[in-house]
């Protein structure tokens, strides 16, 4: 039988060191961290699911320390965390502690969390990490207390070792988004799999497998946890992967090469974009020919002047990506952990020994000639894995989220060359953003008339915009779409639904699609905005300003990464805020 061994600052807690913190009712530091780990513990099922937003988890316990109440968020678009937790707990939520892994961040515009907090019953609020994203930083934790709620946050209200450590689990679990707020780069994870001897394969090149099929499929769920995975262009034409997520649950991620000569092979299996997208990174002007090669499979190419992992990490940051799994060869890992961009790594070792002086190794030359020069690995973990370990640690520390990062203006006041947005332009893409109500993946549900007087509901105004491609078509499989579209659990779900279908069946899309998409997309969005009060106020509150739609890389919904974009949500939404003036008639 093989040995099953976990080390690691922060491990997991289990159901059985709940009840034994519960009866430990003195030592309510003891407790609390018990719980904000069992919160923690939580969000991480949602990881892969959520991105570009927060993990959040909840947990609801009772004065006399027993959980009544738990949840996730799933996706955006579902319910809150908290809500999930307060209507399990029903009505034990009264003078009962709520354990928050982060600080609620609504993109509801509603302060949805807050409100079922409060109308629950909930007497105490424990927060094991404030929202790192500066806007919301606070808001929650203000809105509680002045509604009567004691609310402590593990650093701050309370503190001590073993509270340090809970808390250092929230970090974890969030650590793709604190990095990405911070750094302004997406959270970058390196993984190899290598021998004994330190070989990512034989002398060869022959790889497969260095690890066992348990520790393949652990990186099958380290996909799944993650919006994309990069790699070289040696990967590609030597080992043609497939870099799905097929055995990890989740979602599929993006697939990316980074190759400055695009020498690659015609057929690969990254080419096949069917179910999930290829963005080839590379350096302008590179085979012109492949690239129209490419683009007729449906593969995105991206040209830089220069190309080098830390401009094509801010590329992605810039459209939302919040963390990235690097599985290249050392020629590329080594570049990457020279520009800085890599913060994790995680190593499957094998008890193997291949030998050979040429063999490759996981990373490639680093420039350094003395021990002294190494880079240290901080907070490690180690845990077994069939016959393999698996090594796992930081290049970078987390940031810490105590600090107030500066504003804009303050930035601009100690650096004159960072311009913040001029005040009469008001940008929106993600709904974490100040204005991230405006988007159509907000998750707002919306109802629209069906016809005879009855009505039918959708979760977001994108659910209703992608079912709409496939209505009044005279097929089984367009109606099988719209509802599978209908209930999918997340505006990015039902988009990933609509797209795919889209683009594998384009003879089940309506014949006037491209003549109505805008008219059906500002009927849903007039819905939106009339169904919720505060929504249309805070579209009446930008008079005077332009909106766009920041996304970098939708030309005609968005503004596009240098305003070549078309930004049609935003001309809808000013229409619709005219109409709402009476200025203009509806579209």
């Amino acid at each position: 039988m093989a040995l099953s061994l976990r080390i690691c600052s922060s491990p997991l807690i289990c159901k059985a060191t709940l009840t034994s913190a519960n009866n430990k009712g003195s030592n309510h530091h003891t407790q609390d961290a018990a719980f904000i780990r069992r919160a923690a513990d939580l969000a991480d099922m949602s990881a892969g699911r959520t991105s570009p937003h927060p993990n959040f988890g909840c947990v609801i316990v009772t004065s006399a320390g027993k959980v009544s109440g738990e949840g996730y968020l799933y996706a955006q678009g579902t319910s809150p965390a908290e809500v999930q937790a307060v209507v399990t707990a029903g009505e034990n939520c009264r003078g009962a502690t709520a354990y928050l892994n982060m600080e609620p961040g609504d993109c509801h515009g509603d302060y949805t969390a807050v409100s079922a907090l409060v109308q629950a019953g909930i007497r105490r609020v424990v927060i094991g990490i404030r929202h790192p994203l500066r806007h919301l930083r606070g808001t929650a934790i203000r809105g509680l207390r002045s509604q009567g709620i004691e609310v402590n946050v593990l650093g701050e209200d309370l503190q001590s070792k073993v509270l340090e450590d809970a808390r250092k689990s929230c970090l974890l679990v969030n650590a793709p988004l604190i990095h990405r707020a911070c750094s302004r780069v997406p959270f970058s994870v390196l993984k190899y799999a290598m021998t004994l001897d330190g070989k990512i394969a034989a002398t060869s090149g022959h790889a497969a497998w260095i690890s066992s099929k348990l520790s393949r499929t652990r990186v099958f769920e380290l996909r799944g946890k993650s919006d994309a995975v990069i790699v070289g262009g040696n990967t590609v034409r030597r080992d043609d992967p497939r870099l799905t997520a097929r055995h990890g649950g989740g979602h599929t991620p993006t697939r990316i090469v980074m190759t400055q000569s695009l020498d690659l092979p015609e057929k690969a299996n990254l080419w096949d974009v069917s179910e999930v997208s290829t963005i080839v990174i590379t350096q302008r002007g590179a085979r012109k020919s492949f690239q129209k090669y490419l683009a007729s499979k449906g593969v995105e190419v991206v040209e830089f002047d220069m190309l080098n992992p830390r401009e094509v990490m801010e590329y992605f940051h810039d459209r939302g990506y919040l963390s990235i799994l690097w599985e290249c060869g050392g020629t590329l890992a080594a570049s990457a952990i020279s520009s800085g961009v890599i913060h994790k790594v995680v190593a499957f070792v094998a008890p193997k020994i291949i030998g050979g002086r040429n063999a490759p190794s996981p990373v490639g030359d680093l420039g350094m000639v003395e021990m002294t020069q190494a880079l240290n690995v901080i907070d490690v973990c180690y845990e077994q894995i069939g016959p393999d370990m698996l090594i796992s640690g930081f290049l970078q520390p987390i940031p810490d989220l105590l600090p107030v990062i500066p504003s804009e203006d303050a930035t601009f006041a100690i650096d004159p060359t960072v311009n913040p947005y001029e005040s009469d332009i008001i940008f929106f893409y993600k709904t974490w953003d100040p204005y991230g109500s405006f988007s159509n993946f907000s998750p707002h549900p919306i109802r629209m008339a069906i016809g005879n007087g009855d009505y039918a509901t959708w979760l977001s105004v994108e659910h209703y915009y992608q079912a709409h491609k496939f209505k009044g078509v005279d097929n089984p499989l367009s109606r099988d779409c719209i509802e599978k579209i209908r209930a999918s659990k997340s505006p990015e779900e039902a988009a990933r639904i609509g797209r795919s279908m889209q683009r594998q069946h384009p003879d089940l899309v309506r014949g006037d699609w491209e003549n109505v998409k805008i008219e059906v997309m500002y009927t849903a969005l007039k819905c939106k905005f009339s169904m919720y009060p505060y929504l249309k106020s805070m579209l009446l509150s930008t008079v005077g300003s332009v909106l766009v739609e920041a996304s970098p890389h939708d030309l005609f919904w968005g503004g596009g990464r240098e305003g070549e974009g078309l930004n049609y949500l935003g001309r809808l939404l000013m229409h619709l805020r005219s109409e709402f003036l009476g200025g203009v008639d509806p579209i």
